[in-house]
């Protein structure tokens, strides 16, 4: 860089305007300039098999403040820290330790007898996200800061009392309609299938399959299947699906997914009847798909929010979720729970007839 250069760049920075580097450039405009190919109806092809397995998180950590954007040096911290969680969790148990011998820490969120599953079990992913050119702190983009927006007052007072309703913090066990429909096996733990397809402990994949008139994506995950119609008709108000109703369009090589009409158990993060989530998938280069969702529930949220995912091409088939194949977990849970039931009721005959001696 010359003298001339420099000082023009100094004066420029000195104002306040980007300065962007001519690498940077050649990558937007390379990206700019891709076209997806068509499929034989002239629809941009998105067909194929697809991960967004990520251990970015949804919400930013507060101590990036607004920056989306990580270091490098960020981006290898939070990477090997993740591949040291694994490498943990594949270390040997004593096949003669107790459930109390074991770590009261197994890593994402799982602490003492919940240690159902160590890192050597779960596949959320090994990368951050790598969107466009920026290596993401957050799945949320907006707002700015990452993070969720506050909630309406009541929708925050009904959260409220279903968590203090809910016994131990974990939900009712009275019955199998009141556990989780993961648990079920009616459909994906978390949002999986969505809207909004986020990523979660394990199969992460989908896999897209196009026709003139339907999109449909396969989720691996408790093996779902979302139809999304290429129609401007959404189905009546009545009508509630699991996924929702799912119309689309194509505007340039994006395909615009508007959703509504989800079932009300499904109830993504408190929905209400009024929840609309718009998905965009654009294909950016033969190996990336930008996957971005806006969410807008007004019942529920002070205003609508929006992530971006990287859905990255993967290797297939993908297999069958064989949910409910050797799944004791659910009766043995319900089990549990009218086993601790009889054990209060005989502890309270017990006390009310020495009560009654005395």
């Amino acid at each position: 860089m010359n003298l001339k250069t420099l000082c023009i760049g100094l004066s420029l920075g000195a104002l306040g305007v980007a300065i962007v580097a001519p690498a940077a450039v050649a990558k937007d405009a390379k990206a700019a300039a891709y076209h997806a190919p068509r499929n034989a109806w002239g629809q941009p092809d998105l067909q194929g098999n697809w991960t967004n397995a990520t251990i970015t998180r949804q919400e930013r950590d507060p101590k990036y403040g607004d920056r989306l954007a990580l270091t490098d040096q960020e981006v290898k911290d939070l990477e090997n820290g993740n591949a040291a969680l694994v490498a943990e969790g594949n270390k040997p148990t004593d096949p003669n330790a107790k459930v109390t011998d074991l770590p009261t820490n197994c890593g994402r969120g799982f602490t003492g007898v919940d240690c159902g599953y160590n890192s050597a079990w779960v596949d959320p992913g090994t990368r951050i996200i790598d969107l466009e050119g920026i290596k993401r702190s957050s799945i949320i983009v907006e707002p700015k800061n990452g993070h969720l927006p506050a909630m309406t007052k009541d929708a925050a007072e009904r959260m409220r009392a279903r968590f203090a309703g809910a016994r131990g913090g974990r939900g009712s066990f009275d019955n199998p309609e009141n556990r989780s429909l993961g648990e079920r096996c009616i459909l994906s733990f978390g949002s999986s299938a969505g809207p909004p397809m986020l990523p979660l402990l394990y199969n992460n994949n989908y896999q897209i399959v196009q026709s003139k008139d339907e999109v449909a994506i396969e989720v691996e995950m408790v093996h779902d299947l979302r139809h999304i119609r290429l129609t401007d008709q959404h189905l009546p108000q009545t009508m509630k699906q699991w996924m929702g109703d799912s119309i689309g369009h194509w505007e340039g090589d994006t395909l615009v997914v508007e959703t509504t009409n989800m079932r009300p158990e499904q109830a993504f993060r408190g929905a209400s009847p009024e929840l609309k989530i718009t998905e965009r998938f654009t294909r950016v280069n033969a190996q990336q798909i930008k996957y971005s969702y806006t969410v807008s529930d007004p019942q529920i949220y002070t205003a609508p929010y929006t992530g971006e995912v990287a859905l990255n091409a993967t290797k297939g088939p993908i297999y069958e979720y064989a949910c409910h194949e050797g799944n004791y977990a659910l009766p043995g849970i319900l089990a549990g729970a009218r086993a601790e039931e009889k054990e209060a009721l005989n502890a309270a005959k017990a006390a009310a007839a020495g009560g009654g001696s005395q």
